[in-house]
């Protein structure tokens, strides 16, 4: 499955999760959720994934942590905020950029449609997606 597959059907369990809860929860009873609505779809993910990084050649383990990896292609940040900001996008590209991922989504729950909460981060050429 291509990564712009993958992230629609993230996307469409990003939608219905929103549509069943609404707004105001904690990030971890959305993120239970997308976990639930992922099997549903049969989308093959991992949670809270640690990864580390090499710094002038010295490993530092665990570095940063993902909400999701799906389909081990598409990165996926939860986020319950007001408004997402750049340093959220630039977050997503850096993690992108460190695993040599193509594409990213910040999905965010914190708005009254879930449509104007999700925000497509891309580390590839729009022709590989």
């Amino acid at each position: 499955m291509r990564p712009n597959e993958i992230s629609y059907k993230v996307i469409g369990a990003a939608l219905r999760v929103h549509t069943a809860l609404g707004v105001g929860l904690l990030e971890s009873v959305y993120e239970k959720c997308l976990c639930t609505e992922f099997g549903r779809s049969r989308l093959h993910f991992q949670r809270q994934v640690r990864l580390s990084v090499s710094y002038d050649g010295t490993p530092i383990t665990p570095a940063y942590r993902i909400d999701f990896l799906v389909e081990g292609c598409v990165v996926v940040e939860v986020k319950c905020v007001e408004k997402l900001l750049l340093v959220h996008r630039t977050q997503a590209l850096t993690y992108l950029r460190l695993t040599s991922l193509p594409l990213g989504l910040l999905l965010n729950f914190k708005v009254s449609h879930m449509r104007n909460g999700i925000a497509r981060v891309i580390n590839a050429p729009e022709s590989e997606l």
